[in-house]
Order: C-alpha cells, then structure tokens, then sequence
C-alpha cells in the first residue's frame, strides 16, 4: 500500500488510464500547463503533451461539447471543471447531448466520458461557489454520479469511471484533496460502480454519508462509542446513482435506525431519495424516525463563522444519532 492524498491518488489514476489506453485525454481550463488549478493533474502535460492534455478557454459549454463529441467518435475525454459550480454553464452538454445521446440514437453512438472537478463547498468562497449539485445531476437518467470520501476510492472508482461507456459525473470535494489514505501499488486498481462500501461496522444506528461528511460521521461514531457505549455503523454509497440501496436496507435491518449525513441542501436531495427507499424497503425495521443532517436552506455565508453554522458538522451528527437512539 501506498500513503497517497486524494489529489495525488486521482493524479495517478489519471496517468494510470493514460498510459493504458490511447482514446483517453484531459481537457480543462489550466489542467495542462498550470498542472491544473488544484493541482490533480500535476506533471501530465509535462509528460504526454498537448494532445493529452488539453488547456482550455474558459468556455465551459464549449469544451464540454467539444468532449461529449470526441466521445461520440470513439475517444474516452475526462473533462475537468475548475468546479462544479462552472458546470452549471456546461448542463446543457451534460444533461440534454451526453446523457440522452445513447437512447436517442437507438443504441448507436456510446458517450464514454467523464467530467470531474470539486464539488460542494470549499474554504470561503462564498454563495456561487459552495453548492452540492450530485441531486441536480442524479435526477436526469443516462448519467451516473460518483462521489468518492477517501483516497483509494478517488483512484479506484476514478479509474472505473473512466473506463465506463457512459457519461459519469466525478465529484471530488476541495476540503479533502489533502487528505491522505492507503492505496493499492497497483495499475489495475479499479473499485466498481454501484457499491457501497462500509466505512465503520456497528449494531446499534446507520449513518449514511458520502463525501466530505464520511470523516465527519466516523469521528462521530468514535466519539458516541466512547461516551455512550453506542455502535453506530458508517455506510458510504460512493455511487449516488446507481444507489446501493441494499447495503443500506441490510444495515438498517441490523441497526433500526438511521441518521443521513450529507453536504447538500435539503430538499429533493439525495438523502430525501434514500429516506423514501428505505422506507419502502425497511419501514417494518425502523425503531425511529429518520433524522437528516444537510446543510441550511440558505445561500452559503462568507463569513467563516457563518459558513461553519451553515454546513454539517460533527456534533450536528452526534446530536441525530442520540436522538434517533433516545439517549
């Protein structure tokens, strides 16, 4: 194993899939010579050129048509955007050419590409440059959303979504790209779409978390454990959509309660799809209401008390489970 950031577990990912096969390219605003704006794509331009590395305007629906058509010719283009805020310009491409692009051609031209970035909120940025937009882009089918928490995933499921036939969402968060984990020292490293993974066994509550939040949910089970004798389990979907649904439907049938976890806003959120699911799946099994933690209905404060108060945390965590367990 290797002890890898984030951001350097998605870096070689990227070079791994590079090297491995000659459709795949990076197209992006200051992802080549700049070695990109957060650095994920650090020395790539250097050593496979312009033409697998491809500096950009900053046009982001252009470039996202350019890369939904070279994927339509047979090319795998990993489009990054400096964020996914920037995205919103490029939905067009995204929502109505790569995602329906397969069922409106009866089958005939495949969109194998992915677009990736940083997701949700960063450090002060403030309003335009802080939302979680995986529910915007998970509500519209022909797309797949990933939202990796730890470093060996970024690499594995990057990897996966890369070699995937269709177009996938990759969203990263820039809070955790210094983060640091395990890797697997291997080139074939691929971890598969649609899994869940169990973060922390318990028996006790669920928490249900993904991206910036499962670090949070773990601290959080280790200091309920601690204090209150409570075993709460952390499931991380790492695909929002396909959604694993039934490993959480299987820890709730052990734990009987569940706690949601998640960066985004509220309503019509990923966590409210999850809530209506294991409702359908497990409401016989449930010992107490699902309690949500989300960030508030509020566009994202500047201020960094402000923008603390607004976003999950912690003891926001710590204080759902008690209430689902009645401590």
């Amino acid at each position: 194993m290797a002890l890898l950031t984030i951001r350097d577990a998605l870096n070689q990912a990227l070079r791994e899939e590079i090297i491995r096969d000659e459709n795949v390219f990076i197209m992006g605003e200051e992802v080549a010579e700049y070695d990109g704006a957060y650095k994920v794509t650090r020395g790539l331009w250097k050593e496979f050129g312009d033409k697998r590395v491809v500096d950009t305007p900053i046009t982001e629906l252009g470039f996202a048509a350019l890369g939904v058509g070279a994927a339509m010719a047979g090319l795998r283009p990993v489009i990054e955007f400096m964020t996914f805020n920037f995205s919103i310009l490029a939905s067009d491409q995204i929502i109505n050419h790569a995602a329906k692009m397969l069922y409106m051609s009866g089958g005939e031209f495949k969109v194998p590409i992915v677009f990736r970035g940083p997701n949700g909120s960063a450090f002060q940025v403030s309003s335009q440059h802080s939302q979680a937009l995986e529910a915007f882009y998970a509500n519209f089918p022909g797309l797949k959303v990933v939202m990796p928490s730890t470093a060996a995933d970024a690499k594995g499921l990057l990897k996966s979504a890369i070699r995937d036939d269709n177009p996938v969402i990759f969203m990263e968060q820039e809070r955790m790209y210094g983060m640091k984990g395990e890797v697997p020292e291997d080139d074939d490293f691929t971890i598969p779409l649609g899994v869940a993974d169990i973060k922390r066994e318990g028996k006790d509550c669920t928490i249900v978390a993904r991206s910036m939040t499962v670090p949070m949910a773990l601290e959080a089970a280790e200091k309920i454990q601690q204090e209150f004798d409570v075993s709460v389990e952390v499931i991380d979907p790492r695909t929002i959509k396909p959604l694993d649904i039934d490993t959480i439907v299987s820890s709730i049938k052990k734990t009987n309660r569940l706690v949601i976890a998640e960066e985004s806003h509220s309503f019509a959120s990923v966590g409210a799809e999850i809530t209506y699911q294991v409702m359908d799946h497990a409401f016989d099994h449930l010992d107490a209401p699902i309690k949500r933690i989300s960030t508030v209905e509020a566009p994202m404060p500047y201020a960094r008390n402000l923008e603390a108060a607004a976003l999950p945390s912690v003891d926001k965590i710590i204080a759902a489970v008690k209430e689902v367990c009645y401590i």
